[in-house]
């Protein structure tokens, strides 16, 4: 097939949309498709010239998000070039001006269109003072996936709610995690040393987006509570973003490491010994699966990925949704039993990576291709 992608995010962007999309691309050029690959031109392009065919298109900084940016409406050039050169089946991860106009082209192309709904808009706007708009977000949503031929979601949960709430046609497209880069073998002593950690200290980590929607407050609280039964741990936080100058402030004894990617990435999991995910915000949290495979048990609440994939109780705790109170319970629990296992009994790291063992890229890029395929030949039918 000739597939197109629309994406109004796209790396060196760090977030769970661009690093999904990325992976769904390459999986089908890994099959033999051909992929192009549609989004707004970055500041700093890089790209991915030498795996894609891309077309640029004019984009603006997002508010509040410095270093993300969205597409601008493109009805005519989008028309123009799919009139030219038309794709089998069309990819729409993202709701802006972009994927709006990609939609309404596919729509009167009469190509068979899928959206992904990767992000739950309608959850964000609570945390920046504009809970007012929750129902005229959701309502947005809804109208914009349903336009399309099917909306592609990555849980079972998902599915039913968004089946529940008025949305047609929704399929399940699980995520994947490249067990290869993030797995346990990248612990590194020297990293740890680093972080002024003896090899029993307990290292608590989080990775993630430093912003309101986070929680990262919440967080903090829990590893207070570890820390007052293991004096000597350490709460290491990786990423950036508009909440981590106030949050550096209030919590100086936090390590805050930066942006990290690839090996760097994969190495400051490795090195954690438990992963704080306080985020209720998420449609899935992609960090949950890449914690697992690095051998790193999670406290999470219980929904997206955590419900799909820390069903061993080995592997993490799942806390109800909103029960703070539970988290740190569960998070001061938890790492009473990974200093436990340090000292000689079964250790957490192995049930966390067998979770998520299965969850290969080519296996979810499989899917992908036969959900688009089955689209086209309805089409044609």
């Amino acid at each position: 097939m000739r597939v197109a992608i629309v994406t109004e995010t796209w790396p060196p962007e760090i977030n769970g949309v661009a690093l999904t999309v990325q992976s769904l691309a390459r999986g089908l050029v890994a099959l033999g498709h051909d992929v192009e690959l549609v989004r707004p031109r970055q500041d700093a392009d890089v790209g991915d010239g030498a795996e894609f065919e891309q077309l640029l298109l004019p984009g603006a900084a997002l508010p509040r998000y410095p270093g993300l940016r969205f597409g601008l409406p493109a009805h005519r050039h989008l028309h123009r070039h799919w009139s030219e050169r038309r794709p089998d089946a069309l990819y729409i991860a993202t709701e802006g001006p972009l994927g709006w106009s990609a939609l309404g082209t596919a729509r009167r192309l009469d190509i068979p269109a899928c959206t992904g709904f990767h992000t739950r808009f309608d959850d964000f706007v609570n945390h920046y003072g504009l809970g007012l708009l929750t129902p005229i977000v959701f309502a947005y949503l809804r109208r914009f996936h349903n336009r399309a031929a099917a909306t592609l979601v990555p849980t079972a949960e998902l599915v039913e709610f968004l089946g529940s709430t008025g949305f047609r046609n929704v399929r399940l497209l699980r995520r994947a995690v490249d067990t290869h880069l993030f797995h346990p073998r990248r612990r590194d002593p020297a990293l740890r040393a680093e972080w002024g950690l003896a090899p029993d200290d307990l290292a608590v980590v989080h990775v993630g987006r430093i912003a309101p929607e986070k929680n990262l407050g919440l967080a903090v609280r829990a590893f207070e509570a570890i820390r007052a039964a293991h004096p000597r741990a350490r709460f290491v936080v990786v990423g950036d973003g508009p909440a981590r100058e106030a949050l550096a402030a209030q919590h100086p004894h936090v390590l805050f490491a930066g942006v990290r990617r690839g090996d760097e990435l994969a190495r400051h999991y490795a090195c954690g010994d438990l992963f704080l995910f306080p985020s209720r915000t998420e449609t899935f949290g992609n960090v949950t699966l890449e914690a697992l495979a690095s051998g790193v048990p999670v406290v999470a609440f219980d929904y997206g990925a955590a419900r799909e994939h820390v069903r061993d109780t080995q592997a993490g705790a799942r806390v109800a949704l909103g029960d703070d109170d539970a988290f740190v319970d569960a998070a001061v629990s938890l790492a009473a039993r990974v200093a436990t296992a340090q000292a000689g009994a079964p250790h957490p790291r192995d049930a966390a990576r067998s979770t998520v063992a299965m969850l290969s890229p080519s296996s979810v890029a499989e899917h992908f291709a036969d959900l688009l395929g089955a689209l086209g030949r309805r089409n044609a039918a």
